[in-house]
């Protein structure tokens, strides 16, 4: 039988709007991991995921939630895009030559993560900034005397603010602050969560070569989304802890990711590590879910379908 053939603008269209839909669903529990994420002792403002979204919209306002949703938005198209098609791609071409064993599908997942951190690197650098702003506030307003005598506060920064301080101050290589710690996260993510999510669906297909259910497919988004997210959570912060520019004054800042261990160790302990766990699980789950389902419901595959056809 012939290899079925894959369509990339039709997977880079299914993976653009499977991240528009869930990211502006989940992104206030996103925002709350980013600031639990932050925050060191000795400033902790935030008890708990709940704690922390009450208190940022007593403060903020309810739009205070989506601080960086639009970064997010306008990014997360081509960084699931990318994803979830480079994928497909890889899994295609190792099922060539036999059957997609586990290792393959690992490579494949492992190529996934590899290409997606193009975009997921300045997305991330710029969205935690414009995240973690109302945390820094909040803590100037609580703690006081941590603010030294004389400081002005600084206004919130734009998302084209901070990318044009960023390019002027250090070129191209701002913007990709962190690249190694996201790597670290996003490939192991990307070889837990790709073969666990393809085993999962095969169990709810439909006979041997039909397609599984779309509840199928999202249950098994949020499974297998969880637990790589719980998974890497701690590299997760990390990558957050480095990215992060501006800190109160009695933060810890890093000089890279054996510094950023080194120094969270020695000052919180192992169980930092896991900070935002719950909440990332809590946004990865419904995320990968969506996205599942809006995929295999061939979004892409019906938008293109109203083109014309080329005379063969």
């Amino acid at each position: 039988m012939a290899d079925k053939q894959i369509s990339l603008p039709a997977k880079l269209i299914n993976g653009g709007v499977a991240g528009l839909i869930g990211v502006t669903c989940v992104f206030p529990i996103d925002l709350a991991k980013t600031r639990l994420q932050n925050q060191q002792n000795g400033s902790r403002l935030y008890t708990s995921m709940s704690d922390c979204l009450i208190k940022t919209i007593r403060s903020e306002g309810y739009f205070g939630m989506y601080r960086g949703a639009a970064v997010n938005l306008t990014l997360v198209t081509p960084e699931k895009a990318i994803k979830l098609a480079a994928n497909d791609f890889f899994r295609h071409h190792l099922s060539k030559d036999g059957k997609l064993t586990l290792l393959k599908e690992m490579l494949a997942g492992c190529g996934a993560g590899t290409c997606q951190v193009i975009v997921t690197t300045p997305m991330e650098m710029l969205k935690i900034q414009l995240q973690d702003a109302g945390r820094i506030a909040a803590q100037r307003k609580l703690m006081p005397e941590s603010v030294p005598a004389g400081t002005v506060e600084p206004k919130s920064p734009t998302a084209m603010q901070l990318t044009r301080q960023l390019l002027r101050e250090k070129g191209i290589a701002g913007l990709y602050k962190g690249l190694g710690a996201t790597l670290l996260r996003d490939v192991p993510f990307s070889i837990i969560y790709f073969p666990l999510f393809a085993n999962l669906n095969n169990i709810g297909k439909r006979g041997k070569e039909g397609p599984a259910p779309f509840y199928v497919s999202f249950v098994s988004g949020c499974l297998a989304g969880s637990t790589a997210a719980v998974a890497v959570n701690p590299v997760d912060v990390i990558k957050t802890r480095l990215q992060s520019l501006n800190r109160g004054s009695t933060e810890d800042t890093y000089s890279g990711v054996t510094d950023c261990i080194r120094k969270i160790l020695r000052n919180e302990g192992p169980s930092a590590f896991l900070k935002g766990a719950y909440c990332r699980a809590l946004v990865i789950a419904p995320l990968f879910g969506i996205a599942q389902v809006v995929y295999f419901l061939g979004v892409g595959e019906y938008l293109l379908s109203f083109l014309p056809k080329k005379d063969k």
